[in-house]
């Protein structure tokens, strides 16, 4: 039986949810079959299993959720497969990468694209999602949004470190991928699915990896619908 995997998705299926997409781009390292079961925002309750955000995965009965927890569970159970981190110091280096992409990456993209994810997602989570984001952040989702051509600079500005690893290799695990470099893929993946703003310029080597990112694994990010590549 395949493993499920709980999937956010917009109001077309456009899986979209940056986590997700590090959680199946680690199924697909693993050379794993699974099914991507779309989930909104408003159906995560009944997922089960006290989860309240996804990535979950479903394995032989058992219901794992958080995306780190994920890749933990995967590498432990299945070890005859390729490995995630190739060992405990890469482990240890993919919780930097992940943290990192997190207060590096995702607070400034959510920023420049929250009023295009409201738009995206399905109806019956639209009043949530705006709800909650707006208590969050203060503000109106599009008067958010509307300052993004300024946050954009200081964005890209802020990806010097990966820029200058990929200046010298092809991915951040080196020759092929590793975990590391699913953590900030999934960030841009995001992007991607939800806006037509493009957060990278042309001649950008994040952009090159990017591009290489989705073309792998029989271009699983490529075939996923979004507005730039």
């Amino acid at each position: 039986m395949n493993i499920l995997l709980y999937d956010l998705a917009g109001a077309d299926g456009r899986r979209f949810s940056p986590a997700c997409w590090r959680t199946a781009m680690a199924l697909c390292h693993k050379g794993l079959a699974y099914e991507s079961r779309a989930t909104h925002f408003t159906q995560i309750a009944r997922i089960g299993g006290g989860n309240r955000t996804v990535p979950v995965i479903e394995d032989k009965g058992e219901l794992i959720g958080d995306s780190w927890q994920i890749a933990e569970y995967l590498e432990e159970h299945y070890p005859e497969r390729p490995s995630l981190f190739g060992g405990p110091t890469g482990k240890a280096l993919a919780q930097f990468v992940q943290n990192w992409t997190i207060s590096a990456m995702h607070g400034p993209i959510f920023r420049m694209i929250v009023a295009d994810i409201h738009a995206m997602i399905a109806p019956a989570d639209k009043v949530y999602f705006r709800e909650s984001r707006e208590e969050r952040l203060g503000r109106s989702l599009e008067a958010v949004q509307s300052e993004r051509d300024q946050l954009l600079p200081a964005f890209r500005a802020g990806l010097a470190p990966l820029r200058i690893t990929l200046q010298s290799q092809s991915f951040l695990g080196g020759e092929e991928p590793c975990y590391a470099d699913y953590l900030p893929f999934g960030a841009l993946q995001w992007a991607r699915a939800c806006s037509p703003y493009r957060l990278l310029e042309e001649d950008d080597p994040v952009l090159a990896w990017f591009r290489r990112c989705l073309d792998l694994y029989d271009g699983r990010g490529r075939q996923a619908p979004g507005h730039w590549s």
